[in-house]
Order: structure tokens, then sequence, then C-alpha cells
């Protein structure tokens, strides 16, 4: 080389940096000399984790078993019992229990998104929580939840009957003398506001706010959001009482003629009208659990109905005097009623005994349960709210309110702490700590739903549609098989073939032509009759070794000497 010539320096080895997805490099990372495991490998403490290596979490995050108690959904199916003999059952009914475990597991877990608490009224040492006026509330309160405490002058066409909709938004008004108004109680927008020029029983909301029905005095109506008529229903006259059953689209009526009818709003057709014979039917309240009305009566008794039967499904004799009113709470599971004879009773509908009986001064004309177990009862002008009256026993009130007018109906607002009380004067909303749900599913009901949300709500209840047939005490025994009928039908198509029939055979596909209908239907009535064969044979051979051991039963008689072979020639009246 010339001294002369120019030489490029070599450049340096830099480190490559490693990827990922490059498996050609060791990843391990830069380990730290002082700390050594037990099996002698390195690791440092500041290394992160990196694809391929463990997780240090594994699986989901534990749920507490006491909130898994609260979603599960009875005991589970004994797969190793006999009564599912067949593994393709065995394996399905294993599949279903996977779901419901998931489901409950799910469910536990999608607490952590409930963010609003419920809380009730806490007093001081010195003072009780009746003693705390609604005045009181509403300047303790925010500015949104004291704008629900409010109270609407209407002293020309009373007294009003009240209803609000299953999402707790909307108010309906009736008055006696023919005023309807309907408004977003929330906004304090009105939708509509007519005149009737009738007399005016019951209002009642249907599954949305648009629709509407309304007891006249002498039929039923139908309206709409706007005030507008969609119909006059004249199979339904002189309607005192009315409850909507949502999941059923029925709409059920109690009548001054004593009849109990329900009308399936989807189609416009009257589903049942059944006679009670008992009376003016005055008092009415649906079991949000079974969907099953409760009426009750003059002589004291509250009977239970389904559009099923013809007669009461139950007949209770709660009162020595006239039932004055009824609520049943959200559960299904207690219902309080109060008489003429001036008592509160709450019964146990599992078991129809009375649990706590209570001894109101004037007697309560109108009860009212909340979505959290507050039961509020109207005795003249004054509003009493109870909390725990119904597994424990009360000595006083919860929270009470003191009206200027007596009190025609009452009603919880869902998911509101919030009572509306209807009044010869007109409406008063009331606030009542820890009434309502604080958390609400909005694919069930949606306080802040859309118009193309409800529309599609209800596109999806109409096909979610349950039949009134389904309608019974006990939910579970829908989806229960009926031993006894299933037995009997087996019986009687056996005494008719002489054998059971096997289970339909549906024949396997097979390729180059042999599955076409012609040999489909050929393969079928090979196996029916194979199976009709083997079916009559075996009954046959019952038969014959039946009669073999009566013939040598008979045959160790004789020999024994308890009778002799001339027996068999005797007549049965001899």
């Amino acid at each position: 080389m010339a001294d002369d010539e120019f030489v490029l320096p070599k450049k340096a080895n830099k480190k490559r940096t490693q990827r990922y997805y490059d498996t050609s490099k060791d990843k391990t990372p830069t380990l730290d000399k002082d700390e050594e495991l037990k099996d002698g490998s390195h690791r440092n403490k500041k290394h992160k984790f990196e694809r391929g290596s463990a997780d240090p979490f594994k699986g989901p995050a534990p749920v507490p078993k006491e909130k898994v108690t609260k979603y599960v959904r009875g005991k589970k199916i004994d797969l190793q019992s006999e009564s599912i003999p067949h593994v393709k059952h065995r394996h399905s009914m294993k599949r279903l229990e996977d779901k419901y475990a998931e489901a409950v597991k799910s469910a536990a877990r999608s607490e952590l998104l409930l963010t609003e608490e419920a809380g009730f009224l806490e007093a001081d040492e010195d003072e009780e929580t009746h003693q705390i006026s609604q005045k009181e509330i509403r300047q303790a309160v925010d500015i949104s939840s004291a704008t629900k405490n409010f109270d609407l002058t209407l002293n020309q066409f009373g007294p009003y009957k009240l209803d609000y909709t299953r999402n707790g938004r909307h108010l309906l008004l009736g008055g006696r003398k023919g005023h309807l108004a309907a408004m977003d109680w929330v906004t304090k927008r009105p939708s509509f506001e007519i005149n009737v020029m009738e007399t005016i029983q019951e209002v009642q909301w249907l599954h949305i706010e648009t629709m509407l029905a309304v007891a006249q005095k002498k039929w039923l109506y139908i309206y709409d959001n706007q005030g507008t008529e969609l119909h006059c229903v004249n199979k339904f006259n002189d309607v005192l009482k009315m409850q909507f059953l949502p999941y059923h689209f029925l709409l059920a009526t109690a009548s001054a003629t004593g009849f109990l009818k329900y009308l399936d709003v989807s189609i416009g057709r009257e589903v049942a009208s059944i006679r009670t014979k008992l009376g003016r039917l005055y008092c009415m309240k649906q079991n949000p659990h079974n969907a099953i009305i409760h009426l009750g009566h003059t002589n004291g008794t509250v009977t239970l109905w389904s559009p099923n039967l013809k007669g009461p499904i139950v007949k209770m004799l709660c009162h020595k005097s006239a039932v004055r009113s009824i609520a049943i709470d959200k559960s299904g599971l207690y219902m309080a009623t109060s008489g003429q004879d001036r008592q509160l009773k709450i019964f146990d509908i599992r078991t129809f005994k009375p649990l706590q009986v209570y001894r109101i001064a004037s007697g309560a004309t109108e009860l009212s349960f909340s979505q959290r177990g507050l039961l509020a009862s109207a005795c003249g002008n004054i509003v009493d709210v109870y909390k725990d009256c119904c597994t424990q026993s009360q000595d006083k009130p919860y929270m009470m309110h003191k009206m200027k007018y007596n009190i025609t109906d009452l009603q919880f607002c869902p998911y509101e702490d919030v009572l509306g009380v209807t009044h010869t004067n007109g409406f008063e909303s009331l606030l009542i700590p820890g009434a309502g749900e604080a958390n609400f599913d909005a694919l069930e009901q949606n306080p802040y739903q859309s118009k193309k949300a409800r529309r599609e709500w209800e596109v999806k209840a109409l096909l979610e549609k349950i039949q009134p047939e389904m309608i019974t005490m006990d939910t579970h025994k829908i989806a229960e098989v009926d031993m006894v009928t299933m037995e009997q039908k087996l019986a009687e198509r056996k005494e008719i073939l002489g054998y059971i029939p096997a289970a339909k055979f549906q024949p396997k596909h097979k390729m180059k032509g042999k599955s076409s209908s012609t040999k489909t239907e050929q393969r079928k009535k090979g196996v029916i009759e194979e199976n009709k064969r083997d079916a009559l044979r075996k009954e046959s051979e019952k038969v014959q070794d039946s009669q073999k051991k009566v013939k040598a039963q008979e045959k160790e008689e004789i020999k024994l000497g308890k009778r002799s072979a001339l027996d068999r020639f005797q007549t049965k009246s001899s």
C-alpha cells in the first residue's frame, strides 16, 4: 500500500435493535448477578413482561363468593342421576350448567359498572327520620333533586288518578271530571292536555309512552301521546281498575259488574272474560313476578286470578271487613292489604299466611310498594312510609308527610326517590330517599332512550311477547315436564297399538344418490317396521313369561295339595 493512499476507517459494530418477532437472538434480559433464584437462574427485578414469558396474572380476576351467591339460579342438576340416562342429554345439560355458571360470574363482575349507590335517610341522635320535613330535604339535596319536589294545583276537575311509565320518565294524570294530561315530569314539558267531557275512573300507561288507556264513564278508550283517540273498546264497559302486564301485552280490567277481562293490546283482541261473582271490583293489583291478578272484595277476601281459569286460583280471607287496597312488592313474595277494620297486614304469598299486622288509626285507603321495599300508605290526608315492614315489626314510620287535602291515589316513581301523590286539589311530588333503584338496565328500561331506541325496543318486546297460556302461580312449572300426563298418554297408546312407539328415526345423509327422497323414506319405513316388530316381540315374550309363571305356580300348588287340577273348571260365581 502506498504511503499517500487513503484508507476508510472500519465502522463500529452497533448492536441491532431486537424486535418482538425476531427469534434469532436470545431475548433474555440483562441478568442481575446479585439476584439468584433457587434453581440457579438469574432474573432482573426491573425486567418487564415480554412476549413468551409467563403471565403473572393467570385467568380472570377472582369474584367474591358473597356477590356470586346473590345471582345463583337455584340448585345444580345431578348429571349422574338415573333421570338423565342418555349420554347426549347429559352433555347438553352440562353445557347449560356451564352457561348458567358463566352468567352468574359475569353478573357478579358487572357490579363494578354500577356507579350509583343507594342510600336511606339518616337522622341525628336527638331526632327521628319521620320528623324531617320535605322542606328540609329540599334544602339539603342538590338542585336537580330539589326540582323533583313540586306541586301542581288543579282545583277544577279533581280528584285525580296518576300513573308513571315503567322507565319513570312520564307522568299521566286523570281527573274525575274529565281532565286528562300527560307530561315529562323531569323536564316539566307537557305532552298533551285535553278534556274528554266524561267521567274518568282510571288511567294507565301501556307498553310505551305513546299509548295510554283511559277508563271513562261507559267504555274503555285508547289515546296516543298527542291526545288523539285511537280506539273505543265497547266490550269493556264500566271499568273501575286497570293493570297492564308488560311482558304479555295484556291490559287487565276490573269492572263494576264484577267481570275481570283481559285485552291483548298488540292485536286488539279480548283474551278472556271471567265472571268473578263477587260483586263490584274496586281493588286490584298485579303480581310483577308471575302476572297473577289480585282482587280485593267487600267480604274481606283477596282472590288470585289467571286468564286460563274461570275460577280463582287462591281465595284468602284477609280481613273481617271490606278490603280497601292491595300492594305487592317487586319480588312478588309479599302482599300488603288494608281493610275497613283499620288493620294493615303483610302476607307471605308463598305460604298465604300473615307475617305482620299493624293497627292504623284511620285505616289506609291507598298502598304502594317501591322498588327497594318501602311501603307507602295513605290515611286521609297523611302519607306514611314504612321501611322493612315486611320482615320486621315497625312501631313508627320511616317518613311522614301531611297534606291539606284528602289523598286519592299514590305511586312510587321507578328509578327515582320520588313518591307521586294525587288529591282532590291536584298533584304533589314528594322526595323519599332510598325508594328507587339507583341503577337501571338500559336494555330493559331506559329513561334516556331516543326515538329510534324506543322503536327498536318495541319491536324486540313484541317478538319476545309471552303468551297468556303461560301465566301460572309457579313460574318454574313451565319448564318442567308433566310426568303424569306423559305417562297417561303412553299408557293409552300402548293399549291402542299394543306397544310403545320408539322415537322418530332420522337417517344419515349418504353420497352417490343414496339419500334421495325415495331412498330416505324407504329407510325410515324399514326402521319403523323393524322397531315395531321388536316391540311386539318383546311384549309377546313378556306375556308368555307371565303365563308360564302362572302355570308353574299352579303346578306347585297342586303338588302341595293346596288346590286340585279340576279347580280350573270352576266358574267365577262359584
